[in-house]
């Protein structure tokens, strides 16, 4: 069977992972037969919001990790404790936190770094030529991770994409039940919640998502 490894950061769209990408990932997976693990920095968010308000909880701290479990019910692992030849390929989904806490890109613009941690683990599957998959925002670490002219969608928000250009993406416009491949890479991306309105909109990219990328292992 085979063993899909999935980065977190943190639990809910403004400040972590998106929740309904990351629970969609993770039947879809099941779904296509194969099995996953969860994994997240063990860090401090960069802020936390309340989701009800859209206001910075300025007193409030919380830990990636920590957050991440709450999505996981639990059973999500130190990314410091990730061993590559356990695993077959990587997913990464959006929500902010993969531009607030797995990488700052969402703070400095074309001017971000991906958090060291993510960036080796990352960078591990690519020098292994095991395939990934990276949705809504996740997309805007591609080219710190791949280097230049890697192919991907962050969907079709021009600014966004001029920024993820002019750091090296490959940029491809894309609807919200599709997907982008880059076949070099073995690398795969959807716009998810970057374009969806609806869980059902989100679960037609990321499912296509999800099984491209295990058609992809070797």
């Amino acid at each position: 069977m085979k063993n899909i490894a999935v980065i977190l950061s943190g639990c809910g769209v403004y400040d972590g992972s998106e929740i309904h990408e990351a629970v969609l990932t993770l039947l879809a997976i099941e779904q296509a037969g194969a099995k996953y693990r969860c994994f997240a920095p063990n860090i401090q968010q960069h802020h936390v919001i309340n989701h009800l308000t859209g206001e910075v909880m300025v007193d409030e701290q919380r830990n990636v990790l920590v957050e991440s479990a709450r999505i996981a019910r639990g059973d999500v692992e130190d990314l410091s404790e990730f061993y590559l030849d356990e695993f077959d390929a990587l997913i990464v989904p959006g929500g902010f936190g993969a531009a607030k806490n797995l990488s700052d890109f969402a703070i400095n613009g074309e001017n971000f770094s991906v958090n060291a941690q993510v960036l080796e683990v990352c960078q591990a599957f690519v020098k292994a030529g095991k395939p990934a998959g990276y949705m809504c925002i996740a997309p805007a670490m591609i080219p710190l991770i791949y280097g230049d002219n890697a192919q991907a969608t962050i969907g079709h928000d021009i600014g966004v994409a001029e920024s993820l250009m002019n750091v090296g993406l490959a940029h491809k416009d894309c609807a919200v039940d599709d997907i982008i491949v880059d076949s070099r890479h073995k690398l795969v991306s959807t716009p998810a919640y970057m374009l969806a309105t609806t869980l059902t909109e989100a679960s037609l990219g990321i499912n296509k998502l999800v099984r491209k990328v295990i058609s992809l292992i070797g």
